[in-house]
């Protein structure tokens, strides 16, 4: 789908204002209530379905619409903004990191299968990678998948994984080599989450309350050849480069939350007075609004750049390591602005139910989902040579 200019910023703006309704009256009212719950209502795939929300970024034949990475970050933007729930953005979109593989390598009669229920907001989808042996060092992964007639038979565990209780679908990192200890015997693999041999178990964490995370194990999983995504032990490459939409997802995400931060903290500011005058008119808090600011407006420049490179069909070695430097600053932006809010808000800042003190609880998972600090700075490093 291509854009003038102009129709892009009218776009974008009719967009981003969508979703911002969306998330302050479907989501915001309720992101406390649902978080004391520890999930939301699984109607609000449908809601989010009927407005296009799912569906953005997939093929239109599949029941999506084409969107540049320039439409939907700020679409992302909008919806961490005005909803500031982490919790509800993770499983809400947990299909985003989970379809694109199946888009991406899938056989046609599977993509027809899987994609179109979960763009219609009917079923859910998840991304099975991290096992409770090792997190970002994906190429060590031990869960096994060997040929057995026409089925794969799929061994081992997955943790932390988002939308793990409730997945209809998961896009699995599996072993199809058994002798191979690196990459090279990585493959993909679509799982029917109803497939008898899976269990969850369900994990109880910091932040993210509203979503369910799960622990999955696989005994003896048995499912047909036909759902392998690509060719066998060609899984790795197709995982790296899904990262770097996760990543890019979550560096929207973090500027707005770090936009949430910053609204709560300015309303609160205004609001309430100390010595006799309005919070904000002391200096040090007006640093600390500026200074807040300063880091949101830098970190959405710099998101809004390396968006655009992407739509331009820039995947080059430069690019990688912005995506992987721009997690990380978008994340420090977010800590940065959550850390600041509460200290506004003082003690009000420290009670369940505001925006600040939820988002300060949830900023430590997206500094280590998508990859950890350290891991980006050291795939940094290797794409710039250094």
């Amino acid at each position: 789908m291509s854009f003038t200019p102009e129709e892009l910023r009218e776009a974008t703006t009719q967009l981003a204002d969508t979703v911002a309704r969306f998330a302050r009256s479907e989501i915001a009212p309720h992101a406390t209530e649902w978080d004391q719950a520890g999930e939301f209502p699984r109607q609000l795939y449908r809601r989010a379905a009927d407005l296009g929300l799912l569906g953005l970024g997939y093929p239109e034949a599949l029941g999506g619409t084409p969107a540049p990475y320039a439409l939907r970050m700020p679409a992302w933007r909008a919806l961490c903004r005005h909803g500031a729930s982490g919790g509800v953005q993770a499983s809400l979109f947990s299909h985003n990191i989970a379809l694109p593989l199946v888009v991406a390598l899938g056989a046609p009669e599977v993509q027809r299968e899987v994609v179109p229920p979960v763009l219609a907001g009917e079923k859910i989808a998840a991304l099975g990678i991290t096992e409770p042996g090792g997190g970002s060092d994906v190429a060590q992964l031990k869960t096994t998948a060997r040929r057995d007639g026409g089925d794969y038979v799929i061994d081992g565990e997955k943790i932390f994984i988002t939308s793990g209780m409730r997945a209809d679908w998961f896009t699995l990192a599996v072993r199809t080599d058994a002798a191979s200890k690196g990459a090279g015997g990585i493959s993909l693999i679509v799982v029917p989450g109803d497939t008898p041999g899976l269990s969850r178990t369900r994990l109880d964490k910091m932040g993210w309350l509203s979503s369910d995370t799960a622990h999955l194990r696989f005994d003896g999983v048995r499912v047909p050849a036909r759902y392998l995504l690509g060719a066998e032990g060609a899984g790795f490459k197709g995982i790296m480069g899904n990262f770097n939409g996760e990543r890019l997802g979550l560096a929207a995400g973090a500027v707005g939350f770090a936009e949430a931060c910053l609204d709560e903290a300015l309303s609160w500011a205004r609001q309430r007075s100390t010595f006799g005058q309005p919070l904000v008119a002391h200096q040090v808090i007006r640093h600390k609004l500026v200074d807040m600011r300063q880091r949101i407006c830098a970190t959405a420049a710099w998101l809004d750049a390396v968006a655009a490179r992407a739509d331009a069909g820039d995947t080059s070695p430069d690019w990688v390591a912005e995506v992987c430097t721009l997690k990380n600053q978008a994340t420090q932006t977010m800590q940065f602005c959550a850390d600041a809010g509460v200290q506004i808000l003082g003690g009000m800042g420290y009670m369940r139910g505001t925006v600040c003190e939820r988002i300060y609880r949830e900023v430590k998972v997206i500094t280590i989902g998508g990859g950890t600090e350290e891991i980006m700075k050291e795939l940094a490093a290797r794409q710039w040579g250094f």
